[in-house]
């Protein structure tokens, strides 16, 4: 069966860490640009323009690899967070704030998100009853020197 193109979409999106890369790409972007703008916009300018520049693009790219590459979105989502922090001190405010606030609200989602589990054929399995009286585990016989740190009682 053919799948329409929103279908596709609805998948791929669904299958991947989408607004949490999203939110990362935004914020690198905004970061990014913002050096660039006029004069009277920007609050630092020179040399000083380079570290956001650089963190607006590794951000851009830790979006693009919770996207393309899902399993790496634990690491993409603290990194986002970091340099996201890091541009707060680092890059015109990260970016007048706005562009920290993505970012950490990008890496978030991104170390968050899960992917769905395998469904049943059936639909949801049901639910097992609990065990009214389940086995109890006997402690284990207590040792000479039970202080983890070895101090004599």
């Amino acid at each position: 069966m053919l799948l329409s193109r929103r279908q596709r979409w609805r998948r791929w999106r669904r299958s991947r860490p989408f607004w949490g890369g999203l939110f990362a790409i935004l914020a690198g972007a905004w970061i990014c640009v913002l050096p660039l703008a006029p004069l009277k916009v920007m609050l630092q300018q020179g040399v000083a323009g380079i570290p956001s520049v650089l963190m607006g693009i590794v951000m851009v790219v830790l979006g693009l690899t919770a996207w393309f590459s899902p399993p790496q979105r634990a690491l993409a989502g603290v990194l986002t967070t970091l340099i996201a922090t890091a541009a707060l001190v680092l890059s015109n405010l990260g970016g007048f704030l706005i562009g920290t606030l993505l970012g950490i609200l990008g890496g978030g989602l991104m170390f968050a998100w899960q992917p769905y589990a395998a469904r049943h054929a059936g639909g949801a399995a049901p639910a097992a009853e609990p065990d009214p009286d389940p086995p109890r585990a006997t402690p284990p016989p207590p040792t000479p020197h039970s202080d983890p740190q070895g101090a004599q009682p």
